[in-house]
């Protein structure tokens, strides 16, 4: 019989022998295969290149400088500094102004004084009955009176000198020494008639001549200079001038269309405004001016048809 060996787990025989071997074998075949496997899944990998996996920042490897670079400013509120313009800077002049009496420079929202005056007077007025003297030096003597309606609480005497001292201004319409004008007593002959009429009063004696002032702006008519009451006291609101500005403004106005003058415009922003501009309705830009001659010369602007 053959003999048998002994082992910790029993007796080994042939067979048990023989099954070792093929298990061996079998082992061997698998590590083979496994190995085979492994090399080709290693070439396909060379041929598609997928995609690594990102790796972590910690330890990727920097291309950059050893040199920290320095840090981004953390973004603030405040608007960016803007770039400087590509355009020099240009140094104006100052336009050149007449140097004669200028008018003070408007002042924003100038209220109306708060003066009282009646809508409408009697209707009647009193002439002055006093001459008075010849204004201008030169030219053709033009006679005018004066009169004031009656209930307005004004002195026609009053009155008549301011008119006077207007009209007899070296800078007013006898600059020209063309003509002079002088005031007249009730009854003389006159070329026109210088009337002070409250609102409802003045309103009425314009729309007979065909003008619509809605109780507010002064008028002429052919031998007629009529002046509101309401203006003469206050002004017009945004003037910027005393109120005795306006007054010297509103009778050359209207004694400028009975002399034979037309509107006129603004000539430009920051000019004083021509006398016979309708300061009234807004000086457009303009300064308020109450004179038809500046600096010795008459100032005129734009005719407006």
């Amino acid at each position: 019989m053959p003999r048998s060996r002994r082992t910790e787990s029993g007796p080994v025989t042939r067979r048990a022998s023989e099954e070792r071997m093929w298990h061996r074998r079998r082992r061997t075949a698998l590590v083979v295969l496994f190995l085979a496997g492994t090399g080709l899944v290693v070439i396909d990998a060379a041929r598609h290149r997928p995609v690594p996996a990102p790796v972590p920042a910690a330890a990727a490897p920097s291309a950059a400088p050893t040199t920290p670079a320095a840090p981004t400013p953390a973004p603030t509120s405040a608007a960016p500094t803007p770039s400087p313009s590509p355009w020099p800077s240009v140094s104006r002049s100052p336009s050149v102004r007449p140097s004669a009496t200028r008018s003070p420079s408007p002042v924003a929202s100038r209220p109306v004084a708060a003066v009282a005056f009646p809508e409408r007077g009697l209707g009647s007025f009193t002439e002055v009955t006093r001459p008075g003297r010849v204004l201008g030096t030169a030219g053709a003597l033009r006679r005018f009176r004066v009169a004031v309606e009656d209930g307005t609480k004004q002195d026609p005497h009053t009155f008549a000198a301011e008119v006077d001292a207007i009209l007899g201004d070296p800078r007013s319409w006898v600059a020209a020494k063309r003509f002079r004008l002088q005031r007249v007593p009730t009854g003389a002959p006159a070329e026109f008639t210088v009337y002070l009429a409250t609102p409802a009063t003045s309103e009425r004696m314009c729309a007979l001549g065909g003008l619509d002032t809605e109780g507010y702006t002064s008028c002429r008519l052919p031998g007629q200079v009529i002046i509101n009451l309401a203006r003469w006291l206050t002004a017009v609101p945004d003037y910027g001038a005393p109120v005795a500005t306006y007054r010297a403004y509103a009778i050359n106005h209207e004694v400028g269309h009975q002399l034979g003058q037309g509107h006129e415009a603004c000539p430009a922003s920051g000019s004083p405004a021509p006398v016979m501009q309708q300061q009234t309705l807004g000086l457009k830009g303009c300064l308020a001016y109450a004179w038809p001659y500046l600096a010795g010369r008459r100032y005129v602007g734009p005719a407006i048809p």
